[in-house]
């Protein structure tokens, strides 16, 4: 256990796990979506939904998906400011789900016709793990710099993607794929330990095999 673990985040809200960790899942989602959704539904499972609205969750995780930090109090206005911003937010208090963690909440973004399902969970301190992406089963914490693809799975893809960061003097710390069977999409999320570049989004975005790209956790 480190100092961090016992005093906790620089935070607004009165718990790490229901407040800074809401706010630091509505981030990750946000930074996987790729843009400010139009519209977004959020379910809160299990103590989340116990207790949330209590701890202000649901603001969070509506702050969230603003782009605030955990520490801004504009966190406690989240409502206000997501009108303000045009986003509509819809919360379910879900309930009890025994497959889920005690603290996990699912969010749905749309924009346009595009959408994007994610489902994450608060480890306490401030700290999440993203563990679904549309389907994919994925181990994300936000704790680094990074980018997420979804390509085509076809030979050349991955070199392409790190010799752009690689051009750009971006350093890989981790790599995970994800996908369902030979041949199919393939969610990658590559860990970075330095900022990555906005022009990498464009030229991977532009690859015939590459669906979408998004860089994360740019703070």
């Amino acid at each position: 256990m480190n100092l961090f673990d016992v005093i906790g985040p620089v935070m607004t809200g009165p718990s790490s796990s229901h407040t800074a960790g809401a706010v630091r899942i509505g981030n990750a989602a946000l930074d996987l979506f790729g843009r400010k959704p139009d519209k977004a539904v959020i379910r809160l499972y299990n103590s989340f939904s116990k207790t949330g609205r209590g701890h202000g969750t649901d603001k969070a995780l509506i702050a969230g998906l603003l782009g605030f930090a955990p520490d801004n109090t504009r966190i406690l206005y989240a409502l206000e400011e997501a009108k303000k911003s045009g986003l509509t937010a819809e919360v379910e208090f879900a309930g009890e789900e025994p497959a889920y963690h005690a603290n996990t909440a699912e969010v749905i973004m749309y924009h346009g016709d595009e959408k994007m399902d994610v489902l994450g969970k608060s480890i306490g301190g401030g700290r999440i793990v993203i563990t679904r992406v549309d389907g994919y089963e994925t181990e994300y914490t936000g704790e680094y710099h990074g980018l997420m693809t979804i390509h085509n799975d076809v030979p050349g893809v991955v070199s392409q993607v790190t010799g752009s960061l690689a051009e750009a003097g971006v350093n890989i710390a981790y790599m995970r794929l994800y996908r369902e069977r030979e041949g199919s999409e393939v969610m990658m999320i590559i860990d970075t330990d330095n900022h990555i570049p906005m022009e990498i989004k464009e030229i991977l975005n532009s690859h015939p095999e590459i669906k979408k790209a998004a860089i994360l956790n740019q703070n």
